[in-house]
């Protein structure tokens, strides 16, 4: 069995909507959406982990706040943990560096997104209101 690897993702909102991000060409997963974040790397927190990768991933500083859940989720490549968490923008100008794209997308309209499978139930928690703004 592959070992489980821990997962952060950001949800990040802004006026009604929530920063999303298109994987690149070449990467596992590539071209699917999912809420930026990354790998926690050894003696990192979920939290400092997030804090990192959207500065890596969007030169933006965030805050993190609550735990708004998490998902395990098998593929192909390996088991992953996925804690998603509230997350607020603070600074900076957001410019891609590590997808394709990045949208902010209205809550109604992320059903019409390729998410990745680890990230579809905090789509689903999302669209029927079960994670409050």
């Amino acid at each position: 069995m592959a070992d489980m690897n821990t997962v952060t993702a950001a949800i990040v909102i802004e006026n009604n909507r929530v920063l999303i991000a298109k994987r690149k060409q070449g990467d596992t997963l590539a071209h699917k959406w999912e809420f930026p974040g990354g790998s926690v790397e050894e003696g990192e927190t979920p939290e400092q982990c997030l804090i990192r990768e959207m500065k890596e991933e969007f030169e933006i500083d965030v805050t993190v706040g609550d735990l708004l859940g998490d998902v395990f989720y098998h593929y192909e490549h390996g088991s992953i943990n996925l804690l998603a968490y509230r997350a607020y923008w603070k600074g900076g100008d957001i410019r891609s560096k590590a997808h394709d794209d990045y949208k902010w997308a209205e809550l109604e309209t992320l059903r019409q997104f390729d998410f990745a499978p680890a990230d579809i139930p905090f789509v689903e928690k999302l669209s029927n209101g079960e994670i409050k703004l």
